[in-house]
């Protein structure tokens, strides 16, 4: 009995020295079973499929990738590469509008455990200088200029170059039908070039989850 009460005293010292092993260690391949991913959490997906305000139609599919892990508050981690799949909410082309508008719907991710509804919103489209988002107005992206402001731009450019000669000259004449030649000139050569969006295979774009993402089984 002595003996017996000993190496019940010696396997609970063994026992209570020795490391503790995460779960995520002892089963780094296991499908995920709880674990929730809060609001607020930014990241980057990757698109898979061109998107063109000229081209597209509203309703469209895309798909996009992750392209870093995603934690949620137990350690659990939705590796990258998770598919994303999304939709066409509405889209403006510059020739109809004036200005190219596109809004996108992230419908939902896949997890190990299944497709999970995901309500993200798209904040940023990184390195693309010649779109923005406007994030306060329902994910819209936008191009940077419409074409009625390049419109004006290059006609009060082509104003200036035709005026040069008459001014040059000291010709009020000259210079006042010049500015306005050079003004039609460089309007016709603007108009119908409305800025279309595009955003090739590929293209980085940073969301924002608007609710917690749960990576558990239903």
């Amino acid at each position: 009995m002595k003996c017996t009460a000993t190496l019940l005293c010696l396997a609970a010292l063994l026992a209570a020295t020795l490391p503790s092993v995460p779960v995520s260690a002892q089963q780094p391949d296991s499908p995920f079973t709880s674990g929730q991913i809060a609001p607020g959490t930014r990241f980057l997906v990757r698109l898979q499929d061109r998107l063109c305000t000229k081209d597209n139609k509203t309703g469209q599919s895309f798909t996009a990738r992750t392209l870093e892990p995603l934690a949620a508050a137990d350690g659990t981690i939705l590796r990258p590469g998770a598919e994303v799949r999304g939709h066409i909410d509405k889209i403006s082309s510059a020739a109809k509008a004036g200005r190219a508008r596109l809004w996108l719907t992230f419908d939902d991710i896949r997890t190990p455990t299944g497709w999970k509804p995901l309500v993200a919103d798209l904040i940023d489209v990184p390195g693309v200088h010649s779109i923005r988002v406007a994030y306060e107005h329902e994910n819209e992206i936008e191009a940077s200029s419409s074409k009625r402001e390049r419109d004006f731009q290059a006609a009060a450019a082509g104003a200036l170059v035709g005026a040069a000669a008459g001014i040059t000259a000291h010709d009020k004449r000259d210079a006042v039908l010049g500015a306005a030649a050079g003004a039609a000139t460089a309007f016709m050569a603007a108009s119908g070039l409305g800025q279309e969006i595009t955003l090739d295979k590929d293209t980085k774009l940073e969301l924002i989850l608007g609710r917690a993402l749960y990576l558990g089984g239903s």
